[in-house]
């Protein structure tokens, strides 16, 4: 049974191999907190790999797609993509957020990051956008998402519709450009950037 027909088999086979390389390879330092950061890192690339996509490719194709008359119009991005983008675009940020706070906690304390203490000004400056964005996903993205789409099982006027779409284009923006100094910090604290 070849793996790489289902998403599951190829998840799953990721990890396998993941696991392999780290017994073979004989990664004797490699620990809970390596695990856990691991972790962040692969649901933090899964979080702003759609957020790009949403922002790059799907927001633009949506509004192409609505321009042209006689094409087949945006209704099979919104029905059939955007809820399942959604769902990982959600879990994803959820994920990279818990494990985040998880290897900040093994670092030396989350509270310390949140609270700039000295040596974890960066990463906590990181904690703190991540945290942003995380609010912007569940407070402000998915709540008007499922407007947009009609994921809540409500009718809604046009200009709920209008208003929703505004608000979650503009968090989803901002959560774009949050994302760069976000990425900064984060690779920075390893690499020995400080204020």
């Amino acid at each position: 049974m070849n793996p790489l027909t289902s998403v599951k088999g190829t998840i799953i086979a990721g990890f396998i191999l993941a696991g392999i390389i780290v017994l073979a390879g004989g990664m004797s330092g490699f620990n809970a907190l390596n695990i856990q950061v691991w972790l962040h890192v692969l649901a933090g690339v899964i979080w702003i790999g759609i957020l790009y996509y949403f922002n790059f490719v799907q927001v633009p194709g949506v509004g192409a797609a609505l321009a042209d008359s006689d094409g087949p119009g945006p209704a099979a991005i919104n029905k059939y993509i955007a809820p399942k983008a959604l769902l990982w675009f959600r879990m994803a940020a959820a994920v990279t957020w818990i494990t985040g706070v998880g290897a900040l906690e093994s670092l030396g304390g989350a509270m310390g990051a949140f609270t700039f203490s000295e040596g974890m000004e960066v990463i906590g400056l990181g904690a703190w956008l991540g945290t942003i964005m995380l609010f912007n996903v569940w407070v402000l993205i998915w709540p008007n998402q499922k407007k947009i789409l009609g994921l809540d099982g409500k009718q809604h006027e046009a200009a709920a519709i209008a208003k929703a779409k505004v608000v979650a284009l503009m968090a989803s923006r901002t959560n774009t450009v949050l994302s760069v100094p976000m990425l900064l910090c984060m690779i920075g604290f390893g690499h020995g950037l400080t204020f």
